[in-house]
Order: structure tokens, then sequence, then C-alpha cells
């Protein structure tokens, strides 16, 4: 037997945090998937670099170029701002041991600050667009503009579609499987799973990946 949540809000689901149902959908919580986190890296109006913390998104594309899908990018933040001003970021993936550090960035964001400096991150520039980047990072990826779209319509987040014009592998991570895999390698967001019979709320979980089966 399967339990059906539609697209109505269940009245019987008890939110995390107060604003939580007002911030995402009661789907997120309802399927709890995960998807990669990672820094996106911008520069602020100022001058000032800009960390954003984010998840929720996708990485592919075909034989004539490789895109990053980023969904639910909340539209009054200063990436969104940054991004559409600049037409490029740099997306920073780092490994679990720097998930305290980049919380940081999150605590201490005002237009005036240097959220690299709030993190305790190297900055270094990008190669091939006008972005910052986090020297730490295993892997970046510079990207230009390709796409903004409000899917829902509502002016509460976006879907931001970045082309990849260049990527940087740090030399250890350069070769199969070992260091881009496990406690080293990518972090994932585990949203929140909610109690589909009871209502009641969860902690989001942050995992890495483990590999069961090579094909």
């Amino acid at each position: 037997m399967k339990v059906e949540i539609g697209k109505e809000f269940p009245q019987y689901f008890r939110p995390a945090y107060p604003e939580e149902f007002s911030l995402f959908s009661h789907f997120e919580v309802t399927a709890a998937i995960p998807t990669v986190l990672f820094a996106i890296t911008t520069w602020k109006e100022n001058g000032k670099p800009n960390v954003c913390f984010h998840a929720w998104s996708c990485f592919h594309g075909d034989g004539t170029a490789f895109f990053a899908v980023m969904g639910n990018l909340y539209q009054h933040t200063h990436t969104y701002a940054n991004i559409q001003r600049e037409k490029c970021f740099c997306i920073n993936f780092l490994p679990i041991s720097d998930y305290d550090r980049l919380v940081a960035t999150i605590h201490h964001n005002d237009l005036d600050t240097d959220e690299f400096a709030a993190g305790g991150f190297t900055l270094s520039t990008a190669k091939t667009i006008h972005a910052p980047v986090i020297e730490e990072a295993f892997l970046h990826m510079e990207c230009t503009l390709k796409e903004i779209q409000d899917l829902s319509g509502a002016g509460i987040t976006a879907m931001i579609v970045g082309q990849v014009q260049h990527v940087s592998v740090e030399e250890k991570y350069a070769q199969g499987y070992q260091a881009r895999y496990g406690k080293d390698g990518f972090m994932m967001l585990i949203p929140a799973p909610q109690d589909l019979m009871t209502g009641a709320p969860n902690l989001s979980a942050i995992a890495t990946v483990n590999i069961e089966k090579y094909d």
C-alpha cells in the first residue's frame, strides 16, 4: 500500500521551523530526494565575494554543451542579483569536512561582508569568467548564464541554467573513484523526510556517496 500525498498541503504535516512550508513545497519533505551540495560563488555589486551554499540541482548536457541546472534559488538573495548582473557564476564542490565553514557564510552574508573571509576560504579567480573561486574546492565549474525561469510564477524562487565553460579538478581527485566519493568527495543534502503517517517533522541529513556496484 502506498501513502498518497496530493498538491494540497496536508494539514497534519507539522513544520520543523515556523516558515518551512512558506519556503518549501510539502513535496520537498514528502519525497526527500538527495541532491549534491556545493557553493555558488559570485561578486557582489560592491566587489565583495559572495558564497551561496546550495543544493536542488542537476548537471547534464549533450555532445555540444554541458549545463548546471540550479533549482530553488531565492530571488531576494545577493546570489540571484549577482548572476543577473554578471551573467556568470562559479560552482565549487567541497567535502563534508568543510560543511561548518560553508554554513558560516549563511550566517554572515550582509552586503558588506567578505563571505570568503567569513568561511575562512582562500580566494582565487576563475579562468574564463568574472567570478571568485574557492581555492579549497576539489572541483570548480565556471558557468555563463544561459537562462533564468520563475517556474512557479510567484516571484519567490528561480531556476538558473548555466553553461559550463571550464572545469578545474584537484590532481588528487583526477583519477577514478577513490577521492571523489566517500568522506573526502561530494557532499549530499537529504531533505528532512516527513513522517507521512503522523506528519511529524524530521532533521535534514548531510551524506556522502558510498559506491555499491560498478556497471
